[in-house]
């Protein structure tokens, strides 16, 4: 059964790999914040439409709080609608592969606040392992595309960088907000409706406040548009956050964020497939300090 979770965590983060360069095809045809607004309020739509079906609706808004209400609302802001503003801004400026590659701060953001918020402590081990992975992060700092030039920089970092960086904050916040749902008796099928439901359409607020053209809707090919949105949302709003959501149930949040560390491995082989984007020395070595980190985290995780 172990082992068996853990070829699903194996999964999982190649099926989140895959989401990026999806959405590098997707923007092709959409502007971004319309794209991300319509997939999330569309994926959203769709959970809740099974939560009300499978748990029946009247049961479901009984067993609703006004405590809790605040917990969706947080998970809503910080995990769909902050995370995905950044992340997509970020993404349209950067390969797929590098900004998988940032998003696997997640785990050293994640140890911090799971430690304040959830009380999940680190031995020493972990620390080191976290250490060994963040170092990993550095060679990848010194890539820089072309795209990243031209939307300028602050100090090592540019903008794209900084925005992929916020997004990682917000999702690890996210998470640590879902895991509380989950802990409070909520299933995480709804929590995941409702917040992307929610998020989603303050997304597409957004898209229409900030200038996309909607005329009538930011779309240049609706064809393609329709079908790389259905793909994306049933790879990452149905299978990816829901089997997130399960597997919460068995790992700790930094241990499941900190897999997320073979992401970019996953990504670098899609970007080159899809998006014939080029993988660097720069990239090995980040993996292999990562992947080493990991090992080195795994064996300290009790499950």
């Amino acid at each position: 059964m172990k082992d068996f979770k853990i070829l699903l965590v194996i999964i999982l983060f190649a099926l989140f790999a895959s989401i990026f360069s999806l959405q590098k095809i997707s923007l092709n045809y959409s502007e971004p914040f319309f794209l991300i607004g319509f997939r999330m309020a569309f994926s959203g739509l769709l959970l809740l439409i099974y939560s009300f079906y499978k748990f029946n609706i009247v049961k479901i808004v009984k067993s609703i709080k006004v405590t809790h209400i605040k917990f969706f609302i947080y998970l809503s802001v910080f995990n769909i609608y902050l995370t995905n503003v950044f992340e997509i801004w970020g993404l349209n400026n950067m390969s797929s592969a590098k900004a998988c590659m940032i998003y696997s701060l997640s785990p050293f953001i994640t140890a911090i606040v799971a430690f304040f918020i959830l009380k999940e402590l680190l031995t020493k081990k972990k620390i080191f392992g976290l250490m060994l992975g963040f170092l990993g992060l550095v060679p990848m700092l010194f890539l820089k595309t072309y795209e990243e030039f031209n939307v300028g920089k602050v100090f090592a970092f540019s903008f794209s960088e900084i925005a992929l960086i916020l997004s990682v904050l917000f999702s690890v916040l996210g998470w640590i907000f879902l895991k509380k749902i989950i802990t409070l008796g909520y299933s995480f099928i709804f929590a995941n409706g409702v917040s992307m439901s929610i998020g989603g359409i303050i997304i597409l607020f957004h898209s229409f406040l900030f200038g996309e053209a909607w005329n009538p809707f930011p779309v240049l090919n609706i064809k393609y548009f329709l079908f790389y949105t259905f793909i994306t949302c049933i790879i990452s709003n149905v299978i990816c956050y829901n089997l997130f959501g399960y597997l919460l149930k068995y790992f700790s949040t930094t241990f499941m964020t900190f897999s997320g560390l073979m992401t970019p491995f996953f990504a670098s082989f899609f970007g080159w497939m899809f998006l014939n984007e080029i993988i660097t020395w720069h990239f090995f070595l980040s993996i292999l300090l990562f992947f080493l980190g990991l090992i080195i985290f795994y064996k300290e995780e009790k499950i």
